[in-house]
């Protein structure tokens, strides 16, 4: 008989002991990490020794500044030949393909090779954010430690989630949308067994970080009043147009790499000449270059005039799309969020020169229109909202940044099937959850769904008596399974109609005889959850379903287990009104 089923266990303080090990290593890797892409930026465009993380700007390069993306995406694209090819693109896809189908088994090489790849691309001035590779990064040290281990595959799942919020959370010191992310993008479930490692884990990398950079806000902005009813709607209506925005956002960066896809050259050479690109606009607009988490502070700060905000919107959006669509290795959040947050500038600002009247703050416009682009690019809905208020510590923001962000995920719900996160690996034919709704079986207990009618052989029934009694016609001799009972009325064992017509059985024997094993059995208040792993786990077709004094009350079939389901398809899909209906109480 199965075990009752249990939240937690001992075992999950042994995983959460390696996450707390895996988020402390994880936070030092995303130091060494931002290091690095400061070396290559200051080494690319300023020609010093220095790791200081900074921006591209301020190079005195001239027109040669379009050379220098295309050298670093040459390089990329050789490490992805001769190295890995899943190094391309911006880690998250491929994390959760890993997840999906290969019982989240990352190579190991991928430890070292999409950091450095990262760094290559990001400091010779792709438009990418530090936060896609580390993620990445931290997601491959959770498998390599998984795979090192005497675990589960749930497990390894779960360290790698692990160690890729603890990426995050040390980039952006923004731990609960680092598990949120965790959540809605790698876990695809919410239960206390992974939860809790996650957590842990995202809380000591954001710890580390305190440690080594201080506990600032990563995008420090005005504070902000409480928005008037007025302002929310405007902010509502910002989200829709975001929503909107986002869709075609994710269009363009597909019809792009599609584009690639068609291009008469080997696809190693793409990030080459996606990096010309990339250098062509940075050259028009430095601040296109690099991770550009300035760029976000100072949208958010006001610190743009109204069109630096369009031509920041419109030449970044240029810039990482083609700089994503040729492959090369960068992250997706950082640029999606100064798109998103100039376009919330600039629409803030309209309306407040414009329509005074509606009370719309800009600063405000700019948070939650970023944070409306993610949601509607990635549908991480509670990611989006939870990590704009982490990154800005504005509490005033949160009721805009819930409104924007749903009505954004509305919209994006609407238009797209997939997502950027997902469109990659759904044209490979992976089929990723979309939603996380409570299992419907375990809902349900075994007494409410078993047949209380069993039809029963006695062991001391002749098999010749009982094979000419499956021969007649009788409805309760069309059952695949029998209980075998003893002269007692107790159960010895369960046999198969197959069992009973086997050829070269002797007719003269008793039914008794054909039991092969002990019976397996369920109790009325198991779910049905568990009696479906019960029969998996025993490769049987039925259970045998007993009371507290142990004795057969019913048996329980696959049948009876798709039959439960047609209660949830009905509440699904059956529309009805009761209240109003005459003789209604």
């Amino acid at each position: 008989m199965p075990r009752q089923f249990r939240p937690l266990s001992w075992r999950v303080v042994w995983i959460a002991a390696l996450a707390l090990a895996l988020g402390a290593l994880v936070a030092l890797v995303a130091r060494l990490l931002t290091a690095l892409i400061g070396l290559v930026t200051n080494l690319a465009f300023h020609g010093r020794w220095s790791t200081a993380f900074g921006s591209p700007e301020g190079h005195h390069l001239g027109a040669w500044v379009i050379v220098v993306p295309a050298l670093g995406g040459l390089v990329v694209g050789a490490m992805a030949r001769w190295g890995s090819r899943a190094i391309r693109g911006h880690g998250i896809p491929e994390a959760m393909e890993q997840v999906l189908l290969n019982e989240s088994r990352i190579p190991p090489r991928m430890t070292w090779l999409k950091p450095v790849s990262s760094a290559i691309a990001i400091g010779t001035g792709g438009p990418f954010g530090a936060e896609g590779p580390i993620i990445a990064t931290g997601g491959a040290l959770g498998s390599l430690l998984g795979q090192s281990l005497h675990v589960t595959a749930d497990e390894r799942k779960v360290l790698l989630a692990a160690g890729a919020a603890a990426g995050m959370a040390a980039v952006f010191s923004a731990p609960v949308s680092s598990v949120l992310l965790a959540l809605e993008l790698l876990l695809f479930e919410r239960r206390a067994r992974s939860l809790i490692p996650v957590a842990l884990a995202a809380a000591l990398g954001t710890g580390v970080r305190y440690v080594l950079e201080g506990n600032e806000p990563m995008f420090p902005m005005p504070a902000v009043a409480t928005p008037t009813l007025l302002a929310l709607a405007v902010y509502t209506a910002m989200g829709l147009l975001t929503g909107a925005v986002s869709v075609g956002v994710t269009r363009l960066t597909y019809a792009i790499e599609d584009a690639f896809e068609k291009l008469p050259v080997h696809w190693m050479w793409w990030p080459a000449l996606g990096g010309l690109a990339v250098g062509a606009v940075g050259y028009a607009m430095p601040a296109t270059l690099g991770v550009g988490y300035g760029n976000i502070a100072a949208v958010l700060g006001g610190q743009l005039a109204l069109g630096s905000m369009a031509a920041l919107c419109l030449l970044k959006l240029l810039s990482w799309s083609v700089a994503l669509g040729s492959g090369t290795s960068g992250g997706t959040l950082a640029p999606l969020f100064t798109v998103g947050g100039a376009l919330g500038g600039v629409l803030g600002a309209a309306c407040a020169g414009w329509a005074p009247w509606l009370q719309v703050d800009p600063h405000v416009a700019a948070l939650a229109c970023m944070a409306a682009m993610f949601a509607g690019a990635s549908r991480a809905f509670l990611t989006s909202v939870v990590f704009a208020f982490e990154t800005t510590q504005q509490p005033h923001g949160l009721l805009p940044l819930l409104a924007a962000c749903a009505a954004a995920y509305l919209v994006s719900g609407l238009m797209m099937r997939h997502t950027i996160m997902t469109e990659k690996i759904a044209r490979r034919g992976v089929r990723v959850p979309a939603e996380y709704a409570a299992d419907h079986l375990e809902r349900i207990s075994v007494g409410e769904a078993c047949s209380r009618t069993v039809v029963s052989l006695r062991a001391a029934q002749r098999l010749g008596e009982v094979r000419a009694w499956l021969a007649q016609e009788n409805p309760a001799n069309r059952h695949q399974g029998f209980p075998v009972l003893d002269e007692a009325g107790r159960l010895l064992g369960v046999v198969t109609r197959r069992d009973l017509l086997a050829a070269g059985a002797d007719e003269a024997a008793g039914v008794g005889a054909l039991l092969r094993r002990p019976p397996l059995v369920v109790r009325e208040d198991h779910s049905l959850r568990e009696a479906a792993d019960h029969m998996v786990e025993a490769d049987v077709g039925r259970l045998v379903v007993v009371g507290g004094d142990g004795r057969m009350v019913g048996i329980l079939t696959r049948g009876d287990l798709l039959a439960a389901h047609a209660r949830r398809l009905r509440e699904a899909r059956e529309a009805s009104r009761h209240l109003g209906r005459r003789g209604a109480a």
